[in-house]
């Protein structure tokens, strides 16, 4: 693994996390120990609320979000909200990236706006991005 000193987590590594996820929970509680004993600080943004809130607010499960929560608090990662100038430079990713969703390109622009030097990611189209390391839970060496 490369060296770093923050990290971004998007949506989907939390996801395996948090779910147990049969294919990648075990790498990501692996991930997250490493950068937890490494003292490395990890963000992530408001989008990832609402990505992972979804299916614990439709099921009526407030249980789960609320481990959400307790989750972020325990390991210290920050949420951070979506600004103008993180939207600015969204909207300039997805210029650069036509492909990109919006959701991803304001996921990476926060990022970038914190000066993180790597997102985990799932999704490999955004390992295409080069301002960041971009590197899947699949991808990260320990």
């Amino acid at each position: 693994m490369t060296e770093f000193n923050k990290v971004f987590l998007d949506t989907a590594p939390l996801i395996y996390f948090l779910d147990d996820d049969i294919h990648f929970g075990g790498k990501m509680r692996d991930i997250l120990e490493y950068i937890l004993n490494s003292g490395k600080k990890m963000i992530t943004s408001s989008v990832t609320c609402e990505e992972y809130l979804v299916f614990p607010y439709r099921t009526a499960n407030r249980e789960k979000a609320d481990v959400f929560f307790e989750f972020t608090d325990d390991c210290h990662i920050d949420i951070l909200p979506i600004t103008v100038e993180i939207a600015k430079k969204a909207a300039a990713i997805r210029a650069q990236y036509p492909h990109f969703k919006g959701m991803d390109a304001l996921q990476l622009a926060t990022a970038v706006h914190e000066g993180c030097d790597v997102f985990l990611t799932n999704d490999k189209q955004l390992c295409q991005f080069k301002e960041i390391k971009c590197i899947t839970v699949e991808d990260w060496n320990l």
